[in-house]
């Protein structure tokens, strides 16, 4: 079991990394050249690839191994690494299954098809906060427990 992660717009990398550290397991953190990361942790591997929409989606999808922990926000991804029977978490805590996915990409595509007519569902990004850190940690630590 390793613990891939779509790294460029990942805020709990090192929640990540401090978790894996205390498990003994790899983490191979993937991202574009944009996003380019540096690790002295032996334990953590990363992965540049060029930029567009799907490299880092395809290298993630590509080394990713059933009973594997992958965290990523993107649905699309996550339903692919759901096929390969990986475990898939959302950094804000929760898990991706084969139950509320097809929900997910029928919103994801409700909101493009808004987008795409201007006709935007409005809102703003909330601030990460302690407890959302907290709910991570909690649900990546439940994925460890069961992958053992």
């Amino acid at each position: 079991m390793k613990i891939m992660v779509d790294a460029d717009a990942c805020p709990v990398k090192e929640l990540i990394i401090n978790c894996a550290r205390k498990h003994a397991l790899e983490v191979i953190m993937v991202c574009d050249v944009a996003h380019m990361l540096f690790y002295n942790e032996d334990f953590v591997k990363t992965v540049t690839v060029d930029q567009g929409a799907d490299s880092a989606d395809l290298a993630i999808a590509n080394r990713t191994q059933a009973g594997d922990i992958c965290i990523t926000q993107d649905y699309g991804l996550a339903s692919l690494l759901l096929a390969k029977n990986a475990t898939v978490l959302h950094h804000n805590g929760f898990f991706y299954t084969q139950e509320n996915i097809d929900r997910m990409l029928f919103e994801r595509h409700l909101s493009r098809e808004m987008r795409r007519q201007k006709k935007s569902r409005g809102g703003h990004i909330r601030k990460r906060t302690k407890e959302d850190d907290e709910k991570f940690l909690s649900a990546l630590e439940k994925a460890i427990e069961r992958g053992k």
